[in-house]
């Protein structure tokens, strides 16, 4: 029987860059055992264009990604989460809906490269870390034993994730 698949929401202010870059690394990353969704509370109708650069550079399928209320993933029909995880401060403040299925969630703050000044190649730099930063959140989380952790000792993982830099900081 094949292991469960979890859906899991990576949510951002504008959904154009460090929540689209985490639903691109987590649906490489997760192995066919995750579904990667991402949402902004409220969304900047597009993605980032360096976001977009970044992940074809390394290679990622682009056409997923869009920027998209989390209002879409509040309704009846959407599909039921496991985890959701804010990436930004700001979404990590607000008032969040209601999900169905009480997933588990964390705040996992990267600092925003839409926001980076300097020259261009500094503020592609600031995109490449806040990739960096997910990349390493993200596949600590997929290595986690999701099935034979209790819900508390789960929640505390998924905490301490988001204090990471890196895979050793958990060890």
């Amino acid at each position: 029987m094949p292991d469960r698949r979890f859906n899991v929401l990576f949510l951002c202010t504008g959904n154009s860059a460090r929540s689209i870059l985490a639903e691109a690394i987590l649906g490489r990353e997760g192995m066919g055992r995750f579904t990667a969704y991402s949402a902004g509370s409220q969304p900047k109708g597009e993605p980032h264009p360096f976001a977009i650069d970044l992940l074809k550079k390394l290679n990622y399928k682009t056409d997923f990604a869009r920027s998209k209320s989390w209002d879409e993933f509040a309704v009846a029909d959407a599909p039921v989460m496991d985890f959701v995880f804010t990436v930004c401060d700001g979404a990590a403040a607000e008032s969040c809906p209601v999900w169905p299925g009480q997933p588990m969630s964390a705040h996992w703050g990267v600092p925003d490269p839409a926001a980076a000044q300097g020259t261009e190649a500094e503020k592609r730099f600031a995109f490449s870390d806040a990739y960096r930063m997910l990349s390493n959140r993200i596949s600590i989380f997929v290595n986690l034993p999701l099935t034979s952790l209790d819900r508390l000792a789960l929640q505390q993982k998924l905490s301490q994730i988001g204090q990471s830099e890196s895979r050793s900081d958990l060890e």
